[in-house]
């Protein structure tokens, strides 16, 4: 897992196999626990950022999508 969306995804999934019954209540809590740690660590990282007042350059937090266009009035 190397970005963010790719986390969503994943819990995504995870809630879908939860519901389903194809995964167990113990093996969801323990993902679901990791996944929560790691979005911790990323808010530290953007806390940390925002205190120094700089632009974070987290890899993790970064999409591959292109970003929008701009329309100018």
């Amino acid at each position: 897992m190397k970005h963010i969306s790719e986390l969503s995804t994943e819990l995504s999934a995870l809630y879908e196999g939860l519901k389903n019954g194809t995964i167990e209540v113990k093996v969801a809590a323990e993902m679901n626990n990791t996944a929560g740690k790691i979005i911790h660590a990323q808010r530290v990282q953007l806390e940390y950022a925002a205190l120094r007042k700089e632009e974070p350059d987290i890899a993790f937090m970064k999409t591959k999508a292109k970003p929008k266009a701009q329309v100018q009035v």
